[in-house]
């Protein structure tokens, strides 16, 4: 039985979808799954140096990726409502936020590139870690952060202030979706491997959907200490009918944002083919 590894974050979207693999729950012929719990940043580095067969990464970072691995159709990050979100200590606006030194949760992340396409882009930032970004603002270390994730359901118990959101501001200009990340394969699996492991995500996103009471633990054991209203939140907002198959809109919102970051010199020109072919 061939081992295959798969990365995917800690965070609840990712934990729902793919819970009923990493529990056992389902299984997929021929293939054993490794998994790896690593933040979205730390996924989107293995990336670039080809160490895991299937991963979910930032669009951001898929750009740098492409000529290696090429993108699944199911388990995607992709909605309205659910961008990242710039926030302060006090109310401000974005302009005043130039030359400000503002936390992001990492460089690679599209939360980054979403930033960096707003105006004329902001050059001071500094990746941290995508948890304490919210800490560190309440203690004044930075201007504003972009914050990720859970973040937009719990700023304000940190006392902090929406500047941007930017997924919103994606929506208007673009009238599309706002494309987070994926999942990759490696280009060099071939057909029958990727589309026995496609099949299974859609499966385990459907065992969830029917069956979440099964995978809860997992979910909650991973989910930052966060209570379970929470965690409803952020799997609702996150894991949508794009999750299960991006379509023709998916598609688009990924290849728009991928073409208007490299307009802007912000990542390199794309091949033609985004999505996996062997």
């Amino acid at each position: 039985m061939k081992t295959l590894t798969l990365g995917f974050s800690p965070c609840p979207n990712d934990t729902f979808i793919f819970g009923a693999l990493a529990t056992g729950k389902l299984e997929v012929p021929s293939y054993r799954l490794e998994v790896i719990h690593e933040d979205v940043e730390t996924l989107n580095k293995l990336a670039r140096e080809a160490i895991l067969d299937f991963t979910k990464i930032s669009f951001h970072a898929f750009a740098l990726v492409v000529n290696r691995y090429g993108l699944l159709n199911s388990g995607a990050a992709l909605g309205r409502g659910c961008g990242p979100l710039v926030v302060a200590r006090e109310a401000r606006n974005m302009d005043s936020l130039r030359g400000e030194a503002i936390a992001i949760p990492g460089e690679l992340t599209t939360a980054n590139l979403l930033l960096q396409l707003y105006g004329d882009g902001f050059p001071h930032v500094h990746p941290v870690s995508y948890e304490t970004i919210m800490p560190r603002l309440q203690r004044g270390e930075f201007a504003a952060g972009v914050i990720i994730h859970e973040g937009r359901f719990t700023y304000h118990n940190y006392g902090l202030y929406e500047v941007l959101d930017l997924g919103a501001w994606w929506e208007e200009t673009q009238n599309l979706p706002i494309p987070l990340g994926g999942i990759l394969a490696r280009r060099d699996l071939g057909s029958d491997v990727v589309k026995a492991i496609e099949d299974a995500i859609r499966r385990s996103l459907n065992f969830a959907r029917q069956n979440s009471e099964e995978i809860w633990s997992y979910i909650k054991t991973h989910a930052q200490e966060l209570d379970d209203e929470t965690i409803r939140q952020h799997v609702d907002l996150y894991v949508n009918e794009y999750s299960l198959d991006l379509g023709d809109e998916g598609r688009l919102a990924i290849k728009t944002l991928l073409e208007l970051a490299h307009k802007r010199d912000l990542v390199p020109a794309l091949p033609a083919g985004l999505f996996f072919s062997p």
